[in-house]
């Protein structure tokens, strides 16, 4: 598995196990909600800045963000249901949004 496989899988692993949709991720890391899906596909190559505003809003370290998965471990699935609207109420954009 390469670095941007790597970041893929780690993007949507937190995401997921936090139950952030992409959307909310994107808006509260003022990442386009297209560029994150192709960053989770690993057809995109994020720069650090990048990386760290997701760390940030995932709340974990940047290396959290290349932690290479054990053998055993399932590929994470997207959220169901598709789109979600749970708020988190960190960023001034999720405020917004809340209006």
């Amino acid at each position: 598995m390469n670095a941007r496989e790597l970041v893929a899988w780690n993007v949507r692993r937190l995401r997921v196990a936090r139950n952030i949709s992409a959307e909310i991720l994107a808006a509260d890391s003022a990442v386009d909600r297209a560029y994150l899906s192709r960053i989770e596909r690993a057809l995109a190559n994020p720069t650090i800045d990048v990386l760290g505003r997701l760390a940030g809003v995932l709340e974990v370290a940047v290396a959290e963000l290349f932690a290479v998965p054990k053998p055993d471990d399932q590929r994470p699935e997207p959220l169901p249901g598709g789109r979600r609207t749970k708020r988190r109420g960190r960023s001034p954009r999720s405020a917004l949004a809340n209006d």
